[in-house]
């Protein structure tokens, strides 16, 4: 560690090594930049799910490199006149001038006569050829159109446009809102026009590069991503690089008030930053590495991109950080510049210091109050629903949804909608088997071809219900003894995502708390420090999840939560929260070794109290930011990581760890002992940590 210091913060490397840290990261983003990647039929089912084996058992079928794309023309309140039909089948005529569309279907009436629905096949499967086709389609409905006659696009290939279209430049405001906030927080934090520049630079490139190397791995295995992967990615890397950032900055600030040069003061604020940087970034690496266990392709290339996102960010902080630094002078802290000789953090009477004091007093009481505030935050969670619709899944409601749900108003949405079975078996025995089903409404033939044969099933239930669900449950019952044959459609595949949802939180939840309890006994070679900080985690968890289901419900006006939600939170929480724990008890294991355990976590607390509180209050800022991209499930991931990072920040790590190390002691380190046959170095007239080429006492070593 002595080795890479002094190169990192040498006068002949540093300089070199930041030059060669930016250039490196232009050739990647010039030359090599992000991959992309084209969806498959099944990138949005789980995995050994029968809704998936009826996409893929449906590519047999002949026409499977088009999409289906439905018009609806409607009025509000009123049918539809003779002239409002004519218009309507003129333009299905002008659809020929529409490269790759077919017109599949007329203008077919609703009951009620206020709506009529057209079927067309748009020629390919990708979300580019269904966003320029329908692109086209709506300027073709758009000429001529009668006054109050709505004419709207939806079916597969609209929803599939739609979404491409909301997606179109998220990214893009993605990355700069983060990058803004990020800025503000860091000009907030520091009260420099200059220093903010450096880590923001650094982990900006850190971010370009991350996105590079995952999405191509990504591709190599043969794994699905999409925007929201890279989306979430970048959000990951600003906030776990910059909290990294912090630290290292925090650091080499108190080492330039006990050190002249400044090179020897980064060097050892690197070398007592590194391990816990290490540390924090291992464990999360290894939590978010555990969703490649998750059963929805989607998820596990987010689990693999955010897991690479956090190797990059670590080492871009702390190889290229340090060096860019030391090739300045103190000036860029201007105008709160550290000199040597000011008092140090732990010995400053900072609010943290205070804070600390107080908690020292009365930590049985400090620890009660906390653990029922947070315990009356989670009740919530027992009216917790999860599951969206198609209608809900969009912050702001594309038109291929509104045209959906126009179509259930006036037409059976199963009719419109139905459930598809795909079978290899006789189609009349497998039509008999469904019919059985009470539930079952109509069942007709559709496609046949390479032995597949297509089922059209309407329901008289209403969509997404749990009767619905309950049908579909009944209709794979029913058609259980037949060869090859599977339910797929709009119900079974929400029906599947529930189910495997609850499957991948009964195994990823345990196990990441298993693996962060691991990673915390190897770092702080104990056993009850780790169960408190792993605890004290998880009632952070639950706690953000019921706090976040009120402003959800009474606040923004969300009625469920997305299936996914729930889960990724806990991932990104539980592995960040994490990070500021270990960053609070590595300072203390330190600090206890010339003071005391009991004075060691006070100490802690104020050398880290306002870094960690600043890291903390910027990472929850830089996930709201999620909120900018289209989608309800990224929000909410958002909201829930911001409230429950303030907790963790504000609360939990200020005040319920403090509290219960101070009420457990020593054992709090069981069976590790801190603190032990060294202190206290005051006692024999040496400081705690003395400048650097200053002798210790005999027998007592340096660390």
């Amino acid at each position: 560690m002595h080795a890479i210091a002094r190169v990192l913060t040498s006068r002949m490397w540093a300089a070199v090594i930041a030059v060669v840290a930016v250039l490196g990261s232009g050739l990647v983003i010039g030359f090599i930049g992000s991959a992309s990647h084209d969806a498959l039929p099944t990138d949005g089912y789980p995995n050994g799910s029968d809704s998936r084996a009826a996409v893929q058992l449906a590519q047999a079928l002949p026409d499977t490199d088009s999409q289906a794309a439905v018009i609806v023309f409607s009025r509000d309140k009123e049918p539809l006149t003779g002239t409002d039909l004519a218009y309507a089948k003129g333009r299905l005529d002008a659809m020929t001038s529409v490269a790759g569309v077919t017109v599949a279907s007329p203008a077919i009436p609703s009951t009620d006569g206020t709506a009529a629905v057209a079927t067309l096949t748009v020629a390919g499967t990708s979300a580019v050829a269904a966003r320029d086709a329908v692109s086209e389609i709506r300027k073709v409905l758009e000429v001529g159109r009668p006054v109050g006659v709505a004419a709207q696009v939806t079916g597969p290939a609209g929803i599939s446009a739609d979404l491409a279209k909301v997606f179109d430049g998220a990214n893009f405001r993605l990355l700069g809102t983060t990058a803004l906030v990020v800025a503000i927080l860091l000009i907030v934090t520091y009260r420099s026009p200059v220093l903010w520049l450096i880590p923001l630079t650094i982990v900006g490139l850190a971010d370009q590069v991350a996105s590079s190397a995952a999405t191509h791995t990504l591709n190599a295995l043969g794994m699905s991503f999409d925007q929201s992967t890279t989306g979430i990615l970048s959000v990951l890397v600003f906030g776990a690089g910059t909290d990294y950032a912090l630290l290292l900055i925090s650091r080499y600030r108190d080492e330039l008030r006990r050190t002249e040069d400044r090179r020897r003061a980064m060097a050892r604020a690197w070398r007592r930053t590194v391990e816990t940087v290490t540390s924090s970034a291992v464990t999360v690496f290894v939590g978010l590495l555990s969703i490649v266990l998750s059963l929805f392709p989607a998820t596990r290339g987010l689990g693999l991109a955010c897991a690479i996102g956090v190797v990059v960010a670590a080492t871009f902080v702390m190889v290229a950080l340090p060096a860019a630094l030391v090739c300045f002078g103190r000036w860029v802290f201007w105008p709160r510049i550290p000199r040597s000789g000011d008092e140090a953090m732990t010995e400053a009477k900072s609010l943290w210091r205070r804070v600390g004091d107080a908690v020292a007093k009365r930590p049985a009481v400090f620890a009660a109050a906390t653990l029922v505030v947070l315990v009356v935050l989670a009740l919530p969670v027992l009216g917790l629903k999860t599951g969206l619709s198609q209608s809900q899944q969009f912050i702001k409601t594309p038109e291929a949804i509104v045209a959906a749900e126009r179509i259930a108003q006036s037409f059976n949405a199963g009719s419109v909608d139905p459930t598809r079975v795909y079978t290899t078996a006789d189609a009349t025995q497998v039509t008999n088997a469904i019919k059985t089903v009470s539930a079952v409404d109509t069942v007709r033939p559709g496609p046949t071809g390479g032995g597949v044969t297509e089922l059209l099933v309407t329901l008289k239930t209403t969509p997404s219900s749990g009767e619905s669900q309950q049908a579909i449950r009944d209709i794979r019952t029913a058609v259980a003894g037949q060869t090859e044959t599977h339910v797929g459609g709009t119900e079974a595949r929400a029906l599947d995502t529930n189910d495997a949802s609850a499957r991948d939180r009964g195994i990823i939840l345990p196990l990441i708390l298993g693996l962060v309890f691991i990673a915390l006994v190897v770092l702080l070679r104990s056993l009850v420090a780790p169960l408190v900080l792993v605890g004290t985690v998880l009632v952070t968890y639950v706690s953000s999840l019921g706090l976040s289901w009120v402003l959800f419900t009474k606040v923004i006006g969300f009625s469920s939560m997305d299936d996914s939600t729930p889960l990724l939170a806990f991932v990104f929480l539980v592995a960040l929260g994490v990070d500021y724990n270990i960053f609070l008890v590595g300072r203390a294991v330190e600090e206890a070794r010339d003071h005391g355990s009991r004075e060691a976590m006070i100490r802690s607390l104020a050398a880290t109290g306002g870094v960690i509180t600043s890291a903390g209050i910027l990472l929850a800022a830089v996930f709201a930011v999620l909120g900018v991209l289209p989608l309800v499930a990224l929000a909410q991931i958002g909201v829930i990581i911001c409230v429950g990072v303030l907790l963790d920040t504000l609360v939990v790590r200020t005040v319920l760890v403090p509290a219960l190390a101070l009420l457990l002691g020593d054992a709090f380190w069981w069976p590790r002992r801190i603190g032990h046959g060294r202190h206290s170095l005051a006692a024999a007239g040496v400081e705690a940590t003395p400048a650097e080429g200053q002798p210790l006492p005999k027998g007592i070593p340096r660390r």
